[in-house]
């Protein structure tokens, strides 16, 4: 991903007159000026609630301001998958749809639920984002959809008064990372909260590791099932994983009862009862709507720490906006949400980084988040979200196979080598049924 820091007048005048001409009047089929949208309405599925559907919703007030087109905004929540199996199943489908796996909208596509992308909803892809970001839309060689909202996976939060009292610091490899946690739990803190409740926090657990253990190939090929979850490397990295998670004192109790949500209210909200936790950038959301503690002062961050010498590295994931119907609003509207003005109403708001190039990084209202979007540029290596690009029933929905062995992982950290085996036995069969 290349972020631009300039963004001058004539790159905003093209994005607005893509919005409000040419991708506010489409033809059947190319997205060519002809049709007007004027007092039409579409509806949006995606899985965010709370804080960002409130942030998306200013983002579709916005593209309605500039079309009149009235937009719905329905949520599926961590089963958004299933909310859009249901509608599809029953002849329903939403005009567009923000799809959090790659891996689906895969399968969507070759199962032909999808429109491709072309017109003013293709050039502005072509315009707003890089040659690597615009791959991941990409099935069969044809475009069907862009990441609006992407994340940056690999950091931890910290609370910096726990810090100070204990005399810890931010650590940068993994040992100084088992240190600082124990120097934590010594002074009478624990040291980190882990929501294994929700499953996938734990899949992005695993797969920070196994990037730094593994690399960025063997990552590829585990993502893809061409490596076998029984390879030494998944086997280190799990050892790795349960040998932290196994410590005494070292994680919040009841980990596989804890939400993501209420984890970061166990670290950040009024009654803290752990210093640390790791996810990802839409943490600051979750943060600021507790209002007990202010990002960059009572809560700061680090990136996930290096293992063995590795590089620095980012596992990132997002939302890929997709369309399952062909209007011309609701080309109109993925025009729209591949415009660098869309990105920055959200983008102002907080709890949001963009794939899209010609955002300014001034956009984001702290250094935080500042510094999480510039390491998607200059980390060494940048792989997406592992469970993101699985079949479904492996690691793409609340139940599946593999947020279910890891969850137990945490309970029960003891036996690698068998959750390896149980992992390889799940990916066998749901790979070998995905058409």
């Amino acid at each position: 991903m290349s972020w631009k820091l300039h963004h001058g007048a004539a790159i905003a005048a093209v994005a607005l007159a893509m919005v409000a001409g040419c991708g506010v009047t489409a033809g059947a089929g190319s997205g060519s000026a002809g049709s007007d949208v004027s007092g039409r309405s579409l509806e949006v599925i995606g899985e965010w609630t709370g804080e960002e559907q409130a942030n998306f919703q200013k983002v579709l007030n916005g593209f309605t301001a500039r079309t009149h087109v009235k937009v719905t905004y329905t949520s599926g929540g961590n089963n958004v998958n299933i909310l859009l199996n249901s509608r599809l199943t029953g002849g329903a489908p939403p005009d567009v749809a923000l799809v959090p796996q790659p891996g689906v909208v895969a399968e969507y596509a070759r199962k032909g639920m999808l429109v491709p992308l072309t017109g003013d909803a293709a050039a502005a892809v072509s315009t707003n984002y890089s040659d690597a970001w615009k791959q991941l839309g990409v099935v069969d060689g044809r475009l069907y959809g862009f990441f609006f909202k992407v994340a940056n996976k690999s950091v931890v939060w910290y609370r910096t008064d726990d810090f100070r009292a204990a005399g810890a610091r931010p650590p940068s490899t993994w040992d100084d990372f088992i240190d600082t946690s124990k120097t934590l739990a010594d002074s009478g803190v624990t040291p980190i909260a882990v929501p294994a409740a929700d499953g996938w926090p734990v899949t992005d657990w695993f797969e920070n590791v196994y990037l730094r253990v593994a690399g960025s190939d063997k990552y590829a090929e585990l993502a893809a099932h061409r490596l076998a979850w029984t390879d030494p490397t998944v086997v280190r990295a799990l050892s790795v994983l349960g040998g932290y998670f196994g410590t005494p004192n070292m994680i919040e109790k009841g980990a596989t009862q804890l939400t993501f949500t209420q984890a970061v209210a166990d670290v950040f909200g009024e009654r803290p009862k752990a210093a640390m936790l790791y996810e990802g950038d839409f943490v600051t959301g979750e943060i600021g709507k507790l209002g007990a503690a202010r990002i960059g002062g009572d809560a700061k961050l680090f990136n996930f720490p290096s293992i063995d010498g590795s590089a620095p590295a980012v596992v990132s994931a997002g939302d890929e906006a997709v369309q399952f119907r062909d209007s011309p609003g609701a080309r109109a509207l993925m025009a729209y949400l591949a415009s660098p003005e869309a990105a920055r109403i959200w983008a102002q708001a907080g709890g949001f980084l963009s794939a899209n190039s010609e955002l300014d990084l001034s956009a984001y209202p702290d250094d935080s988040t500042r510094a999480m979007a510039q390491a998607l540029v200059t980390s060494s290596v940048v792989q997406f979200d592992m469970s993101d690009q699985t079949p479904q029933s492996f690691g793409g929905q609340a139940g599946a196979d593999e947020w279910r062995l890891l969850t137990d992982f945490v309970a029960h950290p003891g036996d690698p080598a068998g959750t390896a085996a149980a992992l390889e036995a799940a990916a066998t069969k749901d790979y070998g049924s995905r058409s």
